[in-house]
Parts: C-alpha cells; sequence; structure tokens
C-alpha cells in the first residue's frame, strides 16, 4: 500500500563533502529506518578543511521541491537546518505552513560549535520570529542557546533558564546541547525541557575527537525520524542523545582534518 512506511523530510543544504547538512540527516534517516527526502535551499563546496563557497537555490525552485513531495508523499515529520537569510526562512516557512509535513524539528543553525556567528542579525530576528513558533522541537547548541536567551550562560541554572526562554518564543520542546570544548571535561550534558513541563539532564562521556561534523544535523534529525514512527518526544530525544554519542565515540577516518560522524555505529 503507498504511503505506508514512514516519510521524514530534511531542508537543508547540501554539504559536498558529505560529513553534514542534508547529507548528515539522510544518513541518519536511513540508519534510524525511515525513508528520507530532501527539500534543498542552499549548496555548499567544501571539504574536511573547510568551507569555500556557498549558493543559494531560487525560492521558486525551493516552492516546486515543497510542492512535488506534497504531492506524491506522506511525509509525517520534517527538519530544517542550515537556511542562509531571511528570504530563504520566509520561504520555508510559508511552505511549511502550506503543507502538512507533520511535527518540527528546528536545528537553528546560526551559530558555530565553537561560537562564531553564522547569521547575520536580520536572519536570526526572522528566525526567532517566524520558524521558532512552528517548532514542535528545538534543539539550539551552547552559543545558540546564549544567543536566543540573550544572557550568558554560566551555570546548570542558566541552561534551564535559556530553555524557559525559548520555550516562551514558542517552541515546544526544547534541547539546549552543553559545551563539548573542553578537552578536561568529563561529560557532554544537555538540558530538555518538555511542552508538558517536565525536564531533565541527558549526559554522556565526552570524546576527545575532530570527527565531529554534522553532529547537530544528525541529532535533530534522529529525533524526527523517531517522531516520524511515532515514538513520543521524550524517548525520541532520549535516542537521538544516545545515537549521536555512540556515532561519535566509534569515529571513522575520513577526510585529513575535521572528519564526520559514524551513522553505521548506533545498533537498537
Amino acid at each position: 500500500m503507498a504511503n505506508e512506511f514512514p516519510q521524514v523530510v530534511t531542508i537543508a543544504g547540501s554539504d559536498s563533502d558529505g560529513s553534514a547538512g542534508m547529507q548528515a540527516d539522510l544518513y541518519t534517516f536511513f540508519a534510524r529506518k525511515v525513508h528520507g527526502a530532501a527539500v534543498m535551499t542552499t549548496a555548499v563546496a567544501g571539504n574536511s578543511y573547510g568551507i569555500h563557497a556557498s549558493i543559494s537555490l531560487p525560492t521558486d525552485f525551493i516552492d516546486q521541491e515543497f510542492a512535488d513531495l506534497a504531492d506524491d508523499y506522506k511525509i509525517l515529520a520534517a527538519k530544517t537546518g542550515m537556511l542562509a537569510d531571511s528570504t530563504l526562512i520566509k520561504n520555508v516557512v510559508k511552505n511549511y505552513q502550506k503543507y502538512d509535513f507533520g511535527p518540527l524539528v528546528v536545528d537553528p543553525v546560526i551559530m558555530t560549535k565553537h561560537g562564531a556567528q553564522l547569521l547575520e542579525e536580520s536572519a536570526f530576528a526572522t528566525l526567532r520570529e517566524e520558524l521558532v513558533p512552528l517548532a514542535t522541537v528545538i534543539t539550539p547548541n551552547f552559543f545558540e542557546a546564549e544567543k536566543f536567551a540573550e544572557m550568558k550562560i554560566q551555570s546548570a541554572a542558566d541552561m534551564e533558564t535559556a530553555a524557559h526562554k525559548l520555550q516562551a518564543l514558542g517552541a515546544k520542546n526544547v534541547v539546549v546541547k552543553g559545551q563539548h570544548q573542553d578537552d578536561t571535561q568529563k561529560e557532554v550534558r544537555d538540558f530538555v525541557l518538555l511542552e508538558s513541563g517536565k525536564s531533565f539532564w541527558l549526559s554522556e562521556p565526552y570524546v576527545k575527537t575532530e570527527r565531529v561534523n554534522g553532529t547537530g544535523d544528525s541529532l535533530s534529525a534522529c529525533i524526527a525520524a523517531e517522531i516520524a514512527k511515532g515514538i513520543d518526544i521524550e524517548t525520541a530525544i532520549r535516542t537521538a542523545k544516545k545515537f549521536v554519542h555512540v556515532a561519535i565515540a566509534n569515529e571513522i577516518q575520513v577526510g585529513h582534518k575535521f572528519g564526520p560522524i559514524n551513522h553505521w555505529a548506533y545498533q537498537d
């Protein structure tokens, strides 16, 4: 019977070296046993040394991608990744509201894991005001959480405060990812605040490695995949945390510098 298999869509940029972005999302969908479709918004030329060029797709082409998927597939969950500017963000918001693509997981690609800002302020404002309120789950990294909450996070209590501020912006469920830049740290702790008001911490051992490209993409993609299978939000988040940790801890050697995680590593 048509469309009986769980289907998910990533709305993101293409990463030519396959370590992050849309490619990491699709690897994750495959590993979690859902069919992954894709709405490409940008294309990036790069390798393990860095990104060297990028281009955004025309909005009428993105409109057609949405329309074609909606016309044929039964998308049960969606996730966003890198949306380069206000025009793209507004276009994605318009299309997501037009078509029924299920719950939305927003990976707000605003700041790098080292704290460098990727989006211009105008684009950040559009994302905060128009996309965040649509999020069933939002998964900011440490620095993105600081940016949204307009505060420095210096303690566990601060992470909890930031999560509540994100929820006040309209996101139903919030995962604030902990820092992982300090080679002396023993663990990476994420704070989760659910729509119900329940909150908890997720912790995994810190792994010293340069093979961490695509971790944020994969976490949000795994959450979306689990939701599409009918899994509850809390369990989806817990599974995603474990999935990414195992993928980091069992590294593969690809490229010369900053490599991808191992999407084959996690087994149910």
